[in-house]
């Protein structure tokens, strides 16, 4: 074993305290960057160090990742084995094996085995099933959450029933049988053989309650407890490692209540903020030197931290290089804001010969991705999106497009088969099967099948399939019928609103059913964004078919090429938690949008502060935040106020120049005080990847095009677009209503616009 004063040598003096101290309970408040997986791996070595042995400690982490990380570190510090025999890996695994070898006391088989979501979802729709309760009503994503959240906080399925406040508002949510699913769905796992993941959790709690004996027996066992990311312990967890610990009280935890941001999984900060009252005794450590960031990104977190009031003060310092300042930077609207994120990003790799995998764009909702995938994509630069998929591979979303698909080619199969039971109205994959056999024995398409099912293609269904049949047959036949007198736009929200897809998606109040709300907004936004662009081209008329192929065209790009491929990962805040790049973007900094409009009181907002914290503290060298000034959001295009996070971060650390235009907020609009639109670089040229605009470039054309001014225009002036942002015009050609603009905008390139459409106003220079 590497000896103490050789890795102790490696620590500074926060940190080597930190690992020295082992005589009691302690707090390790580890700042971003701060290094707090080598305090832990340190820690657990001069342990081993003063004679525990391995198997006496108890080392609870939150991913696989983490746990093999310190493993893979204290194998290199002492030897393999001695790390394979520590307990050390997530809460479910650890107790996991607990509850196998005390599998006799609960009354669970010894080989029980686990449910994951998928098998958990699946059992919730086959009870959903047999009590003949509507999934429109009673969503399995919601039904889920619901059930892992009681759990989560220790409620039982008989506790649930026995309490009228959870039935009460039960009723009051229209779910009044939710107890008996609830009930149905432990009885089920508990046949099975089965636990959830949130069951291990509540079976370990019931464990260590009714059987005394047990519990002493693991007291004895782990002479040591450390748990990592102690901010993110829900109520079970808490409870299982305070019974593990009350009698020794040797234990460690570590953690950053700067960074509690997952309370919506039942993350509780107060077990953090609050170690101090359940032991009085304990050592509290802060590691506040951060290795990972420059002075200046990292005196902006602190300053915006600051506001919170529920923390652990701690001042978080570096010495790296003192780096660039924050940038902020606006644009006129959403559309604009991806092209303007894709000009940062090509123009620092080129001026910083840098690696786009260096690069990451964060933003608050999964939906933001999709104007900056656009984006990225028209300027040739490779992305991935991190922990989860793209735009226009997200269910819902496909399910939209093969709705749009139906109506546009009734006779795509693959679409049909994706949304004949979607949102589901009883037509199962038996029926389905005979429609494609029938389809497949008689030559012909399955949509011709649907359409008479009964009669000519010989589909043996009973009465009621029929008529599900039927009723979906002529709904579809109805949007088809539509499809060559309404608009692209138009056609979109006939279909998800007949379709019912829109009523089942605003239903579902989850986390999960919010997403896919904004995801379909989203389509709505883009199918609009995509007719107004041809409009403004020239292009009359625009059919949903059209748009269609242009979403193919998307889908299709082959931008996995492999793990090697150089690209910018695109990401939520909440999935970047742990990660780090050299640049950052951080998308949306508005109100409303981040912070969430979900977390408006002094707790929530005091999450999403921190959560703006983490996206801060992601970044190495340089963090730039972006905000637009209109964006589409439920429907509708509404003025974008600059996030109130801005104002908490002190201005010396931000680059915030003088106001270049500023759009008149309504009033009652937005929050008192904001200037929406007042944070510009003084010079737009030190902001990386914004430039400012090259003089007019002289046009060879036809002389009877070549004019001067039109339609109260002149060729060098300086535009506005509501979507495109500023611009300056090159050429102006043509007459009447065929009046056309090229324009040089700065983010998007040159667009040829019919100007009756395109809505420009006139700015000054």
């Amino acid at each position: 074993m590497e000896s103490k004063q050789t890795y102790l040598s490696e620590l500074n003096a926060q940190q080597q305290e930190a690992v020295l101290y082992n005589d009691g309970p302690s707090l390790v408040v580890a700042g971003a960057g701060s290094g707090k997986t080598r305090v832990l791996t340190y820690k657990i070595a001069c342990l081993l160090e003063r004679g525990l042995p391995p198997y006496s400690i108890l080392a609870l982490t939150f991913t696989n990742k983490a746990a093999r990380e310190m493993k893979s570190r204290i194998a290199a510090l002492t030897d393999e084995r001695t790390a394979m025999r520590l307990w050390m890996g997530t809460f479910h695994s650890i107790f996991y094996r607990i509850l196998r070898y005390e599998s006799e006391a609960i009354g669970y088989p010894h080989d029980f085995t686990i449910y994951d979501t998928s098998d958990s979802k699946s059992l919730i729709r086959s009870i959903l099933k047999e009590m003949q309760l509507d999934e429109k009503v009673y969503r399995p994503g919601m039904i889920q959450s619901r059930i892992s959240n009681a759990k989560n906080a220790l409620i039982t399925c008989h506790a649930y029933v026995r309490n009228e406040t959870y039935t009460d508002y039960d009723a009051k949510a229209h779910i009044p049988f939710f107890s008996e699913v609830y009930s149905r769905y432990q009885a089920r796992c508990f046949q099975a053989g089965a636990m959830d993941f949130d069951e291990l959790l509540v079976q370990t709690n019931i464990l260590f309650r009714d059987h005394p004996d047990i519990l002493e027996k693991y007291r004895q066992k782990f002479l040591f407890v450390l748990v990592d990311e102690y901010q993110d312990t829900n109520f079970a967890q808490h409870l299982i490692v305070t019974r593990l610990c009350e009698a020794h009280r040797r234990i460690c935890v570590v953690g950053d209540d700067a960074q509690s941001i997952y309370s919506f999984r039942g993350a509780n900060i107060d077990n953090m903020l609050r170690f101090k009252d359940h032991y009085p005794e304990c050592r509290i450590f802060k590691l506040e030197q951060n290795y990972r960031s420059t002075q200046n990104i990292v005196n902006a977190a602190n300053s915006l931290i600051n506001k919170n009031k529920g923390q652990i003060r701690k001042t978080v310092y570096s010495q790296n290089e003192p780096g660039s300042k924050i940038g902020v930077v606006p644009s006129y609207s959403d559309y604009e804001e991806g092209y303007v994120i894709a000009s940062l990003i090509g123009d620092m790799r080129r001026r910083e010969q840098c690696a786009f995998a260096d690069f990451a764009v964060l933003y608050r909702t999964n939906a933001q991705s999709r104007v900056i995938e656009d984006a990225l994509r028209s300027r040739g630069i490779a992305y991935r999106v991190y922990g989860s998929q793209s735009f226009y591979q997200r269910k819902e979303v496909k399910d939209i497009i093969a709705y749009f698909r139906t109506v546009v080619n009734p006779h795509d199969e693959e679409a049909l088969k994706r949304i004949v039971n979607f949102p589901a109205r009883g037509i199962g994959e038996t029926t389905v099967g005979k429609l494609m056999a029938a389809a497949a024995r008689h030559q012909v398409s399955a949509w011709t099948v649907l359409c008479a099912p009964d009669a000519t293609y010989g589909v043996s269904v009973n009465e009621g399939t029929f008529r599900k049949l039927r009723e979906f047959g002529r709904m579809m036949q109805g949007l088809i019928d539509e499809r060559e007198r309404l608009t692209a736009v138009e056609m979109a929200e006939l279909v998800v609103t007949r379709s019912g897809i829109a009523t089942v998606f605003f239903q579902d109040r989850t986390a999960e059913g919010l997403n896919r709300q904004e995801n379909l907004q989203e389509v709505l936004k883009a199918v609009a964004e995509f007719c107004n662009n041809r409009r403004e081209e020239g292009v009359e008329r625009v059919s949903l078919a059209d748009f269609l192929v242009e979403v193919s065209l998307i889908s299709d790009q082959d931008q996995d090429a492999g793990e090697q491929v150089d690209r910018v990962t695109l990401m939520t805040v909440h999935a970047a938690k742990g990660l780090e790049f050299d640049h950052v973007v951080v998308a949306g900094m508005e109100d409303n949008l981040f912070p969430s409009l979900m977390s408006q009181d002094e707790r929530g907002i005091e999450e999403e502060r921190r959560l703006f914290y983490v996206a801060i503290t992601r970044a190495r060298r340089s963090c730039v935040v972006t905000y637009a000034k209109s964006r589409f959001r439920n429907g509708k295009t509404g003025i974008g106020v600059p996030s109130r996070f801005l104002d908490d971060i002190d201005p010396q650390f931000l680059d915030m120049p003088e106001v270049r235009e500023v759009p008149r907020v309504p009033a009652g609009g937005g929050r008192q005080g904001a200037t929406a639109g007042g944070y510009f670089p003084h010079d737009v040229r030190e902001i990386p990847g914004v430039s400012r605009m090259r003089s007019v470039r002289t046009y060879v054309s036809r002389e009877d095009e070549k004019v001067q001014s039109l339609c109260g225009f002149s060729v060098g002036e300086t535009v506005r677009h509501e979507r495109f942002g500023r611009g300056e015009i090159l050429l102006l050609e043509g007459g009447g209503a065929d009046a056309r603009a090229v324009i040089r905008f700065e983010h998007l390139g040159e667009k040829s616009l019919l100007l009756k459409y395109a809505r420009l106003i006139k700015v000054d220079s």
